[in-house]
């Protein structure tokens, strides 16, 4: 049973958006041949499209925020509710059921992930800086981490910040940085003290994207989009009260976004891709292409299918966790591996199904437009952390098993 208190939040959220918005088509009805048949994960929109598209979700975001929703867990100061984890899924709930602009090219890294680290690292005039500007939509942020030598051993990042006077100059590149085409500001990791151990070398930068020497270059993905990008920073000069946390000591905000991170890629979601995961939908691809008759391909759905239901499950036993109280424990990790592994295996099952049809457009509703989810799965598997390096962190840490022999050949390589 929820409280008074959320019935009465709940009866608020709903207010709102009947003002503003329309309530969302049924999305479990699948009338096959009818709608858009996209299976995109990644954007796949032509500039102008996406231009738009983030105009959309800026305009929303202003809305709730103007409105006492755009940052429910964050301090009234900022512009936020100062209500608890509870409060903010329960209004994404209530929101799931109306048609609203999709957010998630601002809330996934900018709100989901920096917006908390800045709260926790920044000085007071910067919060007051970016804070309101991020939650308010009018600033977009991106995560400077990766590099061509860094990416799941964070701690080897080379780019350098060199202290001259009151600023610091940063040299070096980033990659596979997340809507840097659309960013204000960027959460920049840098080697400040080559000497140190790689972990305590490290300080962290909010670094204005429209400083000289920032350029940012698209990678074309191979599903045709190019949602990612690499971020080069030559001679760039950032502002003292701009660095996060103290001098080496980066990895801590480095930390604090990363356990963010998990947070944020654990649930199965809405959109296109929630269809690769329904039932319905996928039982309406074998009817379509007559291979329901296949128990092979039958048994093979079944048990993709438990395993969602298995995710489904734990997801709701994490909500039921922060509704107690109780920080979850390895629930969101757990179900950041299951999220990767339900939707690859959906796309390949689905590929067994069209078997040539996937990579020939005959021209077939809801066919061939599962090409996009399946180029995309490699991806599923390493963003927000690899499965490789996530797995190590439950075995070690969650079930205490011993950490894996460094071979002879790893020392050699290893930093």
């Amino acid at each position: 049973m929820e409280s008074d208190d959320m019935q009465d939040f709940a009866a608020e959220a709903r207010r709102f958006l009947d003002a503003h918005v329309a309530k969302a088509p049924d999305r479990t009805a699948v009338v096959w041949g009818e709608g858009d048949d996209s299976m995109a994960y990644f954007s796949s929109l032509p500039p102008d499209e996406e231009k738009e598209f983030v105009q959309r979700a800026r305009a929303w975001q202003r809305i709730r925020y103007e409105n006492g929703f755009g940052w429910i867990t964050g301090p009234v100061e900022y512009g936020g509710r100062g209500l608890t984890p509870v409060h903010d899924l329960l209004y994404d709930a209530v929101e799931s059921e109306y048609d609203v602009a999709d957010t998630g090219v601002l809330s996934v890294i900018g709100l989901g992930m920096i917006g908390p680290t800045i709260l926790a690292h920044a000085q007071p005039h910067i919060k007051d800086r970016w804070l309101p500007a991020m939650y308010r939509g009018d600033a977009i942020a991106c995560q400077l981490f990766s590099e061509p030598g860094a990416g799941s051993d964070l701690a080897s990042v080379a780019t350098r910040a060199v202290r001259e006077g009151d600023d610091w100059v940063l040299n070096g590149q980033k990659v596979w940085t997340s809507v840097a085409q659309h960013s204000q500001i960027g959460l920049a990791l840098t080697r400040t003290n080559p000497d140190a151990p790689k972990h305590r070398g490290i300080t962290a930068f909010l670094v204005p994207m429209d400083t000289p020497g920032v350029e940012v270059r698209p990678l074309r993905q191979m599903t045709g989009g190019a949602d990612f990008n690499e971020v080069f920073l030559t001679d760039v000069r950032i502002p003292d009260d701009h660095r996060l946390g103290d001098v080496d000591g980066g990895w801590t905000v480095a930390l604090t976004t990363l356990m963010n991170e998990r947070a944020t890629v654990g649930s199965e979601g809405v959109g296109p891709v929630a269809a690769a995961l329904s039932p319905d939908h996928l039982s309406a691809l074998m009817r379509a292409t007559w291979t329901w008759d296949d128990r092979a391909l039958r048994a093979r759905l079944a048990e993709l299918l438990v395993d969602v239901l298995a995710t489904e499950h734990l997801n709701a036993r994490a909500l039921r966790k922060l509704r107690a109280g109780v920080a979850p424990g390895p629930e969101m990790s757990v179900s950041k591996l299951m999220y990767g592994q339900n939707l690859t295996r959906a796309a390949h099952f689905v590929s067994d199904v069209l078997g040539p049809r996937i990579i020939a457009d005959t021209g077939q509703w809801g066919t061939y437009a599962w090409t996009e989810l399946l180029l995309a799965t490699p991806a599923l598997r390493i963003l927000g952390g690899t499965e490789e390096i996530m797995k190590n962190i439950l075995a070690e840490r969650v079930l205490g098993l011993p950490k894996e022999p460094v071979t002879a050949a790893a020392k050699e390589v290893r930093p």
